[in-house]
């Protein structure tokens, strides 16, 4: 079935097709299509729609919902996402699979409706207290927006782990035609860890304490085994990077302004590709150390630098340290969004144009 759709409504038919049994949230723009869209569709459907007092709230409900082995979603923009953190750590510090969409506005503080990408560090890094990660996809349409929820449940159900589904305003407000699955997924088994009530799941008990710091280093020295063996799952994909001497780097929308700049270099005559990460967190490394070795480096962003940064450092720990110290990046923040001039112009200069 193929539908022409706001992305953020594509959000919720994900998470319909991944087997999604409940969803808690608040709204908040520029992500409340996607709260809208579950509270009319999740009851049609016989799953459990919440409206939440608050991000607080809802990050709590999910804790509980996933203890008891739902799967279970929430949305939110930046503001909601920062008060979400507390919650995300202790579904990290549990090992509870949960998704949580991040629909980035600009900031900080209560800043605009408009795109920004500047939730990086919190989405990517783990912007609660301890040592945790999420595995976090960012997609860069409609069709992916509805893919890669769908995908977000997956890893949080394989890793038992929360998932971060990172977008931007300018996604979540654009229409595009989506391709729907063919069928529901069948649902996990989280019997052998949930706390279900029934006889066979008495036993499993759900917590992030641990009263022995031993214990608590052990537990902690598991979690980092697991976030390094996500890394089979890390993905990416490349654009005319074969032959490239500039390679653009950037995730979600940002992405599709450099395939566009990448295409509008080469009638140029300047061989220049692109490289996506579409999992920010685990991040494609070796990926990216074979589109960028020898080349030069742009990256385009929405943010003061976060993502440039990530790459720098990604490079540098595949060994590449001149590439790393000589990427440059092209950027906008406040809601405003790089044109394809504006990064044509910057290439040609690190081209030499």
């Amino acid at each position: 079935m193929t539908k022409f759709v706001k992305s953020n409504e594509a959000v919720v038919m994900g998470a319909l097709y991944a087997g999604c049994d409940l969803y808690f949230g608040y709204p908040i723009t520029p992500a409340s299509e996607i709260a809208h869209g579950a509270a009319k569709w999740f009851p049609m459907l016989g799953r459990t729609f919440v409206q939440a007092e608050c991000e607080t709230a809802s990050v709590n409900m999910m804790f509980g919902a996933a203890g008891a082995g739902k799967l279970c979603m929430t949305a939110t923009s930046g503001p909601g996402f920062s008060l979400m953190q507390e919650g995300i750590s202790y579904l990290a510090g549990a090992e509870l699979p949960a998704v949580i969409v991040d629909v980035n506005r600009a900031g900080p503080g209560l800043g605009n409706v408009y795109p920004e990408q500047s939730d990086y560090t919190p989405a990517v890094k783990g912007g609660g207290h301890g040592n945790y990660q999420t595995f976090t996809l960012a997609p860069a349409s409609a069709q992916e927006m509805c893919d890669f929820t769908i995908k977000a449940f997956q890893m949080a159900a394989k890793w038992r782990t929360p998932a971060v589904v990172f977008a931007d305003g300018l996604q979540g407000q654009m229409m595009e035609t989506v391709t729907l699955p063919d069928a529901e997924l069948s649902r996990p088994d989280f019997s052998d860890w949930a706390a279900q009530g029934e006889p066979k799941t008495r036993q499993n008990l759900i917590k992030s304490i641990f009263l022995d710091a031993a214990a608590q280093e052990v537990f902690n020295d598991h979690l980092q085994r697991k976030y390094e063996d996500m890394a089979a799952d890390a993905m990416a994909e490349t654009y005319l990077a074969a032959d490239a001497d500039l390679v653009i780097v950037a995730f979600g929308i940002a992405s599709r302004i450099a395939r566009t700049t990448a295409e509008t270099l080469r009638r140029k005559g300047m061989k220049a590709g692109v490289f996506r990460p579409i999992t920010l967190n685990p991040f494609p490394r070796e990926r990216l150390a074979a589109a960028a070795k020898g080349r030069k480096i742009m990256t385009i962003e929405l943010d003061a630098g976060q993502f440039a940064d990530d790459v720098r450092l990604n490079l540098a720990k595949s060994g590449l340290g001149a590439e790393a110290a000589n990427v440059m990046m092209i950027h906008r923040m406040g809601g405003q969004v790089v044109t394809v001039d504006d990064a044509v112009k910057a290439a040609k200069m690190i081209l030499g144009k």
